[in-house]
Order: C-alpha cells, then sequence, then structure tokens
C-alpha cells in the first residue's frame, strides 16, 4: 500500500470512529465507502468489524452508568439467538432483492418518524416485542451486517430518551458484531493482514470515537433523534443504491 492509501484507511477509521462514537452504531456506514477505494471486500468487511468494536470498547465507559440492562437484555438474548440463523440464510437469499427491500424500509420508515410530529411511546408487547426486534436484528446481522437497523427504529418508536436509546443501540451492536467477529476468527477469515491493518486503523478509530463522544453528550434529545434517523437513512440510500446500481 502506498501512503496515500494509508492516509484513506486512517480517514476511514476516523469516520467510523466518530459516527459510532456519536450514535452507537454506523462505523460501516462511513469506513466501508471510503476503504473500498483502497482495499478488497475481504478485508474491508472484517476490517469493520474490528474497528467497530474498538469504537464500541473505547466509549462503553462513558454511557455504562447509564445503561439501563432490563432494556437492553431482550434485544441482545434474542440477537444472538438470531445470528445463526442469519448465516444459515447467507446461501439462499437474493442480495440484490435484499439490499433493495431494506433499503426502501430505511428510506421510508425514519423520514415518517421524522416527519412525526407528536413523540411516539408504543408499549406494545413489553419485553416479548423487544426480543423478537432483537432476534429478528440478529438474522440481519448474521445474513448481511446489517443487526443495527431494526432494534434502533423500535427503540425510537418506544419513546425511549437519549440514554435509554443510545445503551441499547450501544451493547445490542457491540455484542452482535463481537460475536460475528469471533466467528471469522473461528473460520479463519481473520487473516494476519487484517492485524496489520486495524494496526494502522486504531489510532483514528479511537480519535473518531473519542470525538463523536464528546459531541454526543452535548445533544439534546431530539438532536440525537434527528442524527439516528439521519444515518438510518443514508443506509437506506447506499442499500438501494447498492441494489439498483448495474454491476
Amino acid at each position: 500500500m502506498t501512503a496515500a492509501s494509508y492516509a484513506i484507511l486512517f480517514l476511514g477509521a476516523l469516520a467510523g470512529g466518530f459516527v459510532s462514537g456519536l450514535a452507537g452504531f454506523g462505523t460501516a456506514l462511513m469506513a466501508l465507502g471510503i476503504w473500498l477505494y483502497v482495499l478488497p471486500p475481504t478485508l474491508a468487511v472484517p476490517l469493520v468489524l474490528v474497528c467497530s468494536v474498538i469504537a464500541q470498547v473505547s466509549t462503553l465507559p462513558s454511557i455504562w452508568k447509564t445503561i439501563d440492562f432490563r432494556l437492553v437484555w431482550p434485544f441482545i438474548i434474542g440477537g444472538l439467538a438470531g445470528v445463526p440463523i442469519g448465516i444459515l440464510l447467507v446461501a439462499r437469499a437474493d442480495p440484490a432483492a435484499f439490499k433493495l427491500t431494506i433499503g426502501i424500509f430505511l428510506l421510508v420508515f425514519p423520514t415518517a418518524l421524522f416527519l412525526q410530529k407528536k413523540p411516539m411511546s408504543i408499549a406494545f408487547g413489553g419485553k416479548w416485542a423487544d426480543g423478537a426486534i432483537g432476534f429478528a436484528g440478529g438474522i440481519l446481522g448474521g445474513l448481511a451486517g446489517l443487526s443495527g437497523p431494526l432494534p434502533i427504529l423500535w427503540a425510537s418508536v418506544r419513546g425511549w430518551g437519549k440514554e435509554q436509546r443510545r445503551g441499547v443501540f450501544q451493547t445490542f451492536n457491540f455484542t452482535i458484531l463481537f460475536a460475528a467477529l469471533c466467528v471469522q476468527v473461528a473460520s479463519g477469515l481473520v487473516k494476519i493482514d487484517i492485524v496489520w491493518l486495524a494496526a494502522c486503523a486504531f489510532p483514528g478509530t479511537l480519535l473518531g470515537a473519542y470525538i463523536g463522544s464528546r459531541v454526543y453528550h452535548a445533544l439534546s434529545d431530539r438532536n440525537f433523534s434527528d442524527v439516528v434517523l439521519a444515518l438510518l437513512f443514508l443506509s437506506g440510500v447506499a442499500l438501494v443504491w447498492s441494489g439498483v446500481a448495474p454491476k
């Protein structure tokens, strides 16, 4: 790799770490599009998992005391149960149709929530519904690395505050991404090249996560909600484009 390639690697790590520190998710949304200019998908995707876990771990101490584990545990249990099913579905799913379906969902639903004048507060289903959403998120995580969108949207319609939602986002995504990383390591997909690239990206990821975390603590509930919905919308745009763009 050239010096310019390493600069792009650092820039992607910085952007991914910032979004993760700010919202508790979204490393792939920012970093992957940058890294794919200099790295093949076989290296970029595992690197996203590694840097996602690094960013999540680095910002956990700053929100640890505000995490309500009574809200979090149904999502985590459901998510871990869903991951193996998602992995089994990888060989059967049509990638283009899947991306297009999820992408359209992520364009419509966040837009509707953003335009909703009165804050929503749905209590339907209690812990069982939370676990079911976590289960579906785990399936999507195992299938396509999209563990976050469903629990994030669900936390928004629950009417939870900034700290409650961030606690759900971050602990759920950290658990699912860490589980996926462990599966990749066990299956031999994480090569020595990934270790070297992760070491190079490490400073940018930590710096970005630190800056993003500082911005997060300065946001109001409404500002945080708008940031989350905007990131989900951008995720939808990227998925729709990747599903319909000519190969």
